[in-house]
Formats: structure tokens, C-alpha cells, sequence
């Protein structure tokens, strides 16, 4: 909602880029999306509105805090993913907490596919545009800031071995910045893995973006190659002293990249099984949040987790 903390009066100038913010805004959220501050950076620069610069992102972000407090920009429509409140959950009955058990009820669609999958990004700003699209698969997601810890590497192996063992080949999607760090670390993530595994199996990492020929479609702002990076010479070397962000590419494109990933392993059939014994067991609880209420079971709402 939009709610003014402050009057204020803006220039011609700063108004104009102000709507164009909005506009946005709007337009992503038609599609379900929530966007950080940089990915709202990036949009304007995409658009040619303003240079691609530190000053420039500065100038946009003291701009959309200003517009927000006077009440133009939609408070909801910015999120900041690197800090979260997290509120415990309250019941008003027995029969509510039942009901919410029946919706948030699912059964692993994955346990009877011939592959494992995984989503992993570089970036954790992006989460609230991946996760969603990984739960809506039933997809282990992970977001970290840069090169993922040892110990997370070591909890994905152990993971990755159990699949093995159940008999599922091991497909990881990769998702990470076009920079001289950002395209070693899906070859980092897979030595790690392979080390932790001790090389008992195969582990094929996918990665799914940036790609230069993603770069050269959609044409994203580029930045200066990171010179102090230890691996700039080898990227210049190869690639120029351009480099690319990954929260550059629009939410509906890496959903996308996500979806025919997923698309070329998945076995219909067991997906289709799945949803049949989830809605089973969603049927069950709901008759037994019926039970609590004494009346008869509600009909099933529509899920948009599946």
C-alpha cells in the first residue's frame, strides 16, 4: 500500500523517473513479482532512463526511499531479501491448524523420478524470484552471497549421496553473475562436491545463466570487469573487461530458464502419480479439520503450490 511519512515537493526531473519506478513496479507485480531495489536499478538502466553507474544507483535508491515516504511508491512492491522478521504462528482453534496442515501438505514428487534436482543461486537477493519457481517444483533451493560455505557443500553432498543410493542420477541448476568469480563457482561448487562425495558418482551442475549468449539476446547493463578480482586476467583475457549481473535478466526469464531445465528430466507420469497421493492426503486432513469443527469436510481450495 502507499502511505506519506513526509511531504515533499519533487523536481520535474526526479518526478518523472519516480513514475517510471512505478510503472515498473506495477507491471511485475501484475506477474506475481516482488522486485529488490537493484533489480529496479537495473530495469531503468535497461531502459536507457539513467547511466549505469555507483552514483547513479545511489541517486535511484535515496529516490525510491524519498517517493515511498511521501507516499508515492507502494511500500509492498520493494522488498529487501537479506533481512527478514521471522513472527511465530498463531491458531485461533484446533480445526484452523488443521486446515492449514491440508494445504501445506505435500509428498516428495521427486522420490520416484530417475533424476534429482537442484536450484542453486549466486545471488541471494534473487530468492524471492527462484524460490518461488522451485517450490512450485518441489525443488531443494539454495541461495547464498558468493561461493557457497564448506558447510553447506558438505550438507548438499550428503544429500546428493542418499539420491544416489536410491538410485536417481544428480542434476544441479546453476544460476550466477557473468564476472571473472561468478563463472567459477559452479566449477568450485562441483569439485567440492566431488570431494565430499570422494567421487563414488557422477554429479552433473548445469549452468543455466548467465550465459554470453543470454547476454548477447537480452543485451543486460554491463559493469566493469572486477580488476582486483584474482581471476580477472584469465575472464578479460577471454571475455573483455565487461562483465554482467545475473539480477539483470527479468524475473519471467530466469522463471523460464528454470522451467524448460526442469521441463527435460521430469517423468510426467511419476509427477502425475504424486499429485494424486498428495491430494489423497490432503482429502484426509481435511475430513479430519471437519471432524474438530463437527460439520461436513470443506471443499478442496485452490493450491497454488501444487
Amino acid at each position: 500500500m502507499r502511505e506519506a511519512f513526509k511531504e515533499r515537493t519533487f523536481r520535474a526531473e526526479s518526478l518523472a523517473v519516480i513514475e517510471l519506478v512505478i510503472e515498473i513496479l506495477d507491471d511485475y507485480a501484475a506477474q506475481g513479482y516482488t522486485l529488490t531495489l537493484r533489480q529496479v536499478y537495473y530495469q531503468l538502466v535497461a531502459k536507457g532512463k539513467i547511466p549505469n553507474s555507483l552514483e547513479s544507483y545511489k541517486r535511484i535508491g535515496d529516490l525510491v526511499n524519498e517517493g515511498r515516504l511521501a507516499g508515492l511508491i507502494d511500500w509492498s512492491r520493494i522488498e529487501d531479501r537479506a533481512r527478514e522478521t521471522v513472527t511465530p504462528a498463531h491458531w485461533t482453534s484446533a480445526a484452523e491448524i488443521a486446515e492449514a496442515c491440508a494445504r501445506q501438505y505435500r509428498v516428495d514428487h521427486w522420490d520416484r523420478q530417475p533424476y534429482h534436482v537442484e536450484i542453486l543461486v549466486e545471488k541471494q537477493a534473487l530468492e524471492g524470484v527462484l524460490e518461488p519457481a522451485a517450490k512450485r517444483w518441489d525443488l531443494p533451493f539454495t541461495a547464498n552471497k558468493g561461493y557457497l560455505s564448506q558447510s553447506m557443500v558438505y550438507q548438499i553432498a550428503k544429500r546428493l549421496g542418499d539420491c544416489h543410493d536410491a538410485g536417481q542420477e544428480i542434476r544441479l541448476l546453476y544460476l550466477g553473475d557473468h564476472d571473472p568469480s561468478g563463472l567459477d563457482m559452479d566449477r568450485d561448487l562441483l569439485d567440492r562436491l566431488r570431494l565430499f562425495t570422494r567421487g563414488e558418482f557422477t554429479i552433473e551442475v548445469v549452468r543455466l545463466a548467465l550465459l554470453m549468449e543470454q547476454i548477447e539476446k537480452y543485451d543486460p547493463p554491463e559493469n566493469p570487469a572486477k580488476i582486483t578480482d584474482s581471476r580477472a586476467a584469465g575472464y578479460i583475457a577471454r571475455h573483455g573487461d565487461s562483465s554482467w549481473e545475473l539480477d539483470a535478466l527479468e524475473p519471467r526469464v530466469l522463471v523460464g530458464l528454470v522451467d524448460d531445465a526442469v521441463g527435460e528430466v521430469l517423468d510426467q507420469d511419476a509427477w502425475d502419480e504424486a499429485e494424486e497421493r498428495q491430494g489423497e492426503g490432503r482429502r484426509q486432513l481435511r475430513a479430519f479439520a471437519a471432524q474438530v469443527r463437527g460439520d461436513e469436510p470443506e471443499d478442496e481450495p485452490e493450491d497454488e503450490e501444487g
